[in-house]
């Protein structure tokens, strides 16, 4: 790893499963931190991830790459006596960890905060639930799909007046929510920068996607009532969706100020001296008939006119995920990267959304076979050949088959 890095030397346990967790753990691996990924015998079920719905089926396990590349991979099964020393020792060398089990497994598991910290009171220990750590549903499992959709009331929200609520995009909410989980755990570490301290920090889906809807539910708390969307009544006759002669939706979303513009780049500048839209007031009232219009002056032109002629104004065509990793701004960003030793057709992967200028992210590699990197990380932990080979003894680190 560039021994420049920010997080170069930073020691991470990931025993975290499936998405928004290790994901957390994937960006402090993307600036230089060495992440430990620890799985039971049975590996993190997100191993197989391509292979069940809603996720596209692929021959390649793309789902699990995503999100733990850079991490190096151990087998332990907890439910074995002797694993508890090799996790005493992996508390002891970290200094970030990163769990995720339901707290009544965790409690059996002696993973809990309390059952860790004695053996690194400098541990930042990064806890991650569905529904919060208090409450009457504190003990239900949740995913993206409820906990932070549809419990936050995104979902509620993401559709048009009269349509049921849809199937969200499946991880989405777990990745905003990686966003979280590493920001309480770089927040925790500035901490303990400055105080000697470690912490014990923690979010949730529901938290986080409350957190993304905040507007609308800002608004509820002080009794203001959201609308959802009709693409015949719009909410500002600027903001609405319409659709191109090639088929292409696109989104509009300007501002009243600038409509007057609008209308001269598409070649319509008579809608300004129109009685029934010369003035804002006027243009909202009769919306209606201003869709119209619009509907009918979009549709006679292809998406690449519109792009040419709304150039400068806030716009942007709906594109389905073949036509994103085609768009020139990711490669010209680094959103989209090479993706190191797949194999396959797993050539490259998404990078992390945070860049800081002057720092080169770590490369991604793969994310590793389960239990590829056991022997290696129980020497760096300290165990001899015979203490290794008494571990396997006794079940703690048994030898596993990659079925992923």
């Amino acid at each position: 790893m560039a021994s420049d890095n920010i997080f170069s030397g930073l020691k991470v346990v990931d025993f975290a499963t499936f998405v928004a967790a290790p994901g957390a753990a994937v960006i402090l691996s993307d600036f230089g931190a060495d992440v430990i990924k620890v799985e039971p015998p049975s590996g993190d079920l997100w191993r197989h991830a391509h292979q069940f719905p809603p996720q596209p089926p692929a021959t390649e396990a793309y789902p699990f790459h995503l999100t733990n590349r850079n991490k190096r991979g151990i087998v332990l099964d907890l439910k074995s006596p002797s694993a508890q020393q090799v996790l005493e020792k992996l508390v002891k060398w970290a200094d970030v960890f990163v769990v995720n089990t339901p707290h009544h497994a965790r409690k059996k598991l002696k993973l809990e905060y309390a059952d860790v910290v004695q053996w690194n009171p400098r541990l930042i220990y990064a806890d991650l639930t569905g529904f919060g750590e208090k409450g009457p549903d504190s003990g239900l499992p949740g995913f993206d799909l409820t906990a932070y959709w549809a419990r936050s009331g995104l979902l509620s929200m993401t559709r048009d007046a009269g349509a049921p609520p849809t199937w969200p995009v499946g991880g989405s909410g777990d990745n905003a929510t990686a966003v979280g989980i590493y920001s309480a755990i770089v927040t925790a570490l500035y901490r303990r920068e400055r105080t000697g301290e470690g912490s014990y920090v923690t979010t949730s889906l529901l938290a986080e996607g409350v957190w993304s809807a905040s507007v609308a539910i800002q608004a509820a708390l002080v009794d203001a009532k959201y609308t959802l969307h009709q693409h015949n009544n719009p909410a500002g006759v600027g903001t609405n969706l319409y659709r191109a002669a090639d088929g292409t939706w696109f989104i509009l979303a300007v501002t009243p100020d600038k409509l007057a513009g609008v209308a001269k780049a598409i070649g319509r500048p008579e809608l300004l001296t129109d009685p029934r839209f010369s003035d804002p007031a006027k243009a909202a009232a009769n919306r209606h008939e201003l869709v119209a219009i619009l509907d009918e002056v979009f549709g006679a032109q292809p998406m690449a006119h519109w792009y040419e002629a709304l150039n400068g104004f806030t716009f942007a065509p709906v594109r389905g995920p073949q036509e994103v990793i085609n768009d020139p701004q990711l490669k010209a960003n680094d959103i989209i990267v090479p993706l190191e030793g797949a194999g396959g057709k797993l050539t490259s992967t998404i990078s992390s959304p945070i860049q800081v200028h002057g720092v080169t992210k770590v490369p991604a590699r793969r994310a590793p076979n389960l239990g590829e990197h056991t022997d290696e990380i129980l020497r760096d932990l300290g165990f001899d050949a015979d203490g290794i080979e008494d571990l396997r003894a006794s079940g703690a680190v048994p030898k596993v088959k990659e079925h992923a």
